[in-house]
């Protein structure tokens, strides 16, 4: 009678220099013994990033950060443009690019970051008389007409928070805000796009108004500079706090971990799972309006049979539809066969409309984040089984 089981199985504390994948297979067999679970074809193991990442030793330094910014936008003014707002993801970050400059020109979006932090209520923008779509606000303008505001969740004032790291890092700050990118070259014609997933249209729109060496996060970091940790596809994108001067990048082996993991079950086991790298999940806190994904993708790394989006059948519009005469078992029956009769691709067919139109990576891996979660559980390794089963079988 079970559908989906997503279950977390704890692992030893990963250290750098460990097998991940060995890891992974023994943690995974151990609770398979202990749980009395079995292994099936199509079951799906997951492991977060940040463990991948810490085995292979994929971390860079705040200096590191600086040199390769310097080198590549002059180390005098650099535009920072669109910065999420998170003393985890972005804040290290800000040093090694502060250190890496003589003047950084910090322009945020305001009334919230890409992500959904906000630095003020929207409904402060309503009654302000600003124009969120046009405007340009100095410092002293956003202080004068929105104060000093605290994030709810945080407790942090997070322009004061950037400014000051700035400051500390020996760089002259000054901090703006817009929501059109092409407003930063008015103050520098170098400038780091630091969004996540619109980093490619406002790099566009900044050459376009005039920019002259533009880059992306997924540009800095995208090789190793003096031995240190790197992501040759995305940079800095992903990154965490490791220390207070450290980051853990995002895994560069993700792909090759992951298809090894699958080769490691089926040479203990003889059952061809999946297997998956995951991020943060692809979804959105209807309270506190904060999106989760803050890595650049949510699949790192995964195995072939994953690729692609569902393609399912709505059961509750065949029954109130085409089976809508049928009751008990001659309405399951129904379903089943229709099932069993689906086309290939149901894309644009009435009977897959409400069904979720996203990959299935993106789907499972959204699973899994909130599985693992983000705190002290213990279970970077998640085993999630019957995904790919339906009504019918």
């Amino acid at each position: 009678m079970a559908g989906t089981i997503s279950r977390g199985i704890k692992a030893p504390i990963i250290r750098q220099g460990d097998d991940i994948v060995k890891i992974v297979a023994d943690s995974v067999l151990t609770a398979a013994q202990e749980d009395g679970f079995q292994l099936h074809e199509k079951d799906v193991i997951c492991v977060t990033e940040a463990v991948v990442a810490r085995a292979d030793g994929n971390y860079a330094s705040t200096t590191d950060i600086a040199e390769d910014v310097k080198a590549k936008l002059g180390g005098e003014t650099i535009g920072v443009v669109f910065p999420i707002l998170s003393r985890n993801r972005f804040a290290i970050c800000l040093r090694g690019i502060a250190k890496g400059a003589k003047k950084v020109v910090l322009m945020l979006s305001y009334p919230s970051d890409e992500v959904g932090n906000h630095l003020f209520d929207m409904d402060l923008l309503d009654d302000s008389g600003v124009n969120p779509y046009t405007d340009v606000l100095t410092l002293e303008d956003y202080r004068r007409i929105f104060g000093y505001i605290k994030h709810p969740f945080t407790g942090v004032d997070y322009v004061e928070y950037y400014a000051d790291l700035i400051k500390e890092e020996g760089a002259e700050a000054e901090i703006v805000f817009a929501n059109h990118p092409e407003a930063i070259v008015k103050f520098t014609k170098n400038v780091l796009c630091c969004d996540i997933h619109t980093r490619a249209r406002s790099k566009r729109r900044i050459l376009a108004a005039g920019g002259e060496k533009v880059l992306t996060l997924d540009e800095i970091l995208n090789a190793p500079v003096n031995g240190s940790g790197f992501n040759p596809q995305y940079g800095l994108l992903g990154s965490n706090k490791a220390t207070e001067d450290t980051v853990k990048l995002f895994p560069k082996n993700a792909q090759e971990v992951a298809e090894n993991i699958q080769k490691e079950i089926i040479a203990r086991t003889g059952v061809k799972v999946e297997a998956m790298i995951y991020g943060d999940g692809a979804f959105k806190d209807p309270v506190g309006k904060i999106w989760e994904l803050a890595d650049p993708v949510v699949g790192a790394g995964f195995t072939e049979g994953l690729n692609g989006l569902p393609n399912e059948v709505k059961l509750k519009y065949l029954a109130d539809n085409d089976f809508a005469d049928l009751s008990g078992e001659e309405l399951a029956d129904a379903i089943r066969q229709r099932i069993k009769e689906k086309d290939a691709d149901l894309k644009g067919s009435m009977v897959s409309e409400g069904t979720t139109p996203r990959r299935l990576t993106d789907l499972i891996g959204s699973l899994c984040d909130l599985t693992s979660g983000s705190g002290d559980k213990g279970t970077p390794i998640v085993l999630v089984q019957n995904y790919f089963n339906n009504y019918a079988n």
